[in-house]
């Protein structure tokens, strides 16, 4: 069945931003409400939407995080401008490349856990803003992936059925996600830092420059 549309997950999969915004998030947290933020927390934030984030650092904490899910995005977003002026943000091995080639003749979403402003900042540096003209990020679903939530919105906006999608992701939770919305789902080991199980995927691949024209035509087949 043809592919209509591409859907990009984010962190890990065009960007390698994830360590920035444990950083940012650690800050804030450190600075503004004097929690202590340890190794795991951070760690936890690698492959998490920030639903999930919140969830957890809630249980960890308690009342003592008087933040909402929307307030700890907010600061963490602003302080992770200041983190990626001093660390940078490293682009994965033909990012630009895959979302220019794939969006050819096709319609493209991206979809994250990270927060919209976040995204954008990473749309910025890669510069590929206009590429995106349907982003669902963590403020615009409920359930984070695994749930399916964002991959049927996205899917739905685009006005594409969901198994004509093509989904590009890296972590255990996205892949999950993208199969149970009825996607194709294509892995790329270049960014699964946490050394995600990528097994549920239906096609895996070392970097984005692997999804080529030769790699289509075999989707196609």
């Amino acid at each position: 069945m043809a592919i209509e549309a591409v859907l990009f997950d984010l962190d890990g999969t065009l960007v390698d931003s994830e360590r920035e915004s444990a950083e940012a998030m650690a800050r804030v947290l450190e600075r503004d409400l004097g929690l202590t933020v340890t190794q795991e927390q951070r760690d936890y934030v690698v492959g998490h939407s920030w639903n999930e984030i919140h969830a957890h650092l809630r249980r960890e904490h308690g009342p003592a995080l008087t933040w909402d899910r929307d307030e700890l995005i907010r600061r963490a977003a602003a302080e992770r401008t200041h983190v990626i002026a001093e660390m940078g943000m490293r682009v994965m091995p033909g990012a630009r490349a895959a979302v220019e080639r794939l969006g050819r003749g096709r319609r493209r979403a991206l979809v994250t856990g990270s927060s919209r402003e976040e995204a954008l900042q990473a749309l910025e540096l890669l510069e590929l803003r206009d590429a995106f003209p349907v982003i669902f990020a963590a403020e615009d679903y409920v359930r984070g992936k695994p749930a399916p939530d964002g991959y049927l919105a996205a899917a739905a906006r685009l006005e594409v059925e969901p198994q004509r999608c093509l989904v590009v992701e890296d972590s255990a939770a996205g892949i999950a996600a993208g199969r149970a919305a009825g996607m194709t789902v294509v892995a790329v080991r270049a960014g699964n830092f946490a050394g995600h199980d990528q097994s549920l995927a239906h096609h895996t691949v070392d970097t984005l420059d692997d999804l080529d024209g030769a790699f289509l035509e075999e989707l196609l087949r």
